[in-house]
């Protein structure tokens, strides 16, 4: 059995930042890449960013770029998504993923990912 269980999410306003964390427990060894997607009111959920296992390879939505920070811990079992200069549009629920499947550098496809938390919800005021 694997969970992944976000916290972090909140009201914050426009300009702010919050720092989402995903921790990971169960059977966490088989896990690869992890990312974060988010699912804004009346919207298809889109990626956000990625990490791959190693840490070295990140990806991110050009809708994030130079905003948003994925990390993750040394043992690999927390990610992190650092958001900071946020927008009213970055209002959503925030999911963590991973992803059983080995990928040298991580997807953005919702379908590579195979554990799914239960979702935060980040909103931004104007």
């Amino acid at each position: 059995q694997v969970q992944l269980v976000e916290s972090g999410g909140g009201l914050v306003q426009a300009g702010g930042t919050l720092r989402l964390s995903c921790a990971a427990s169960g059977r966490t060894i088989g896990f690869n890449n992890m990312a974060w997607f988010r699912q804004g009111p009346g919207k298809e959920r889109e990626f956000v960013a990625a990490v791959s296992r190693s840490g070295i390879s990140t990806r991110y939505a050009d809708s994030v770029k130079g905003r948003f920070t994925m990390s993750k811990d040394n043992r690999g079992n927390v990610v992190y998504l650092q958001m900071n200069s946020l927008k009213p549009e970055d209002t959503a629920v925030y999911y963590c993923a991973a992803s059983g499947t080995y990928r040298a550098v991580p997807s953005l496809e919702e379908a590579s990912y195979n554990y799914w938390g239960q979702g935060t919800q980040v909103t931004v005021s104007s």
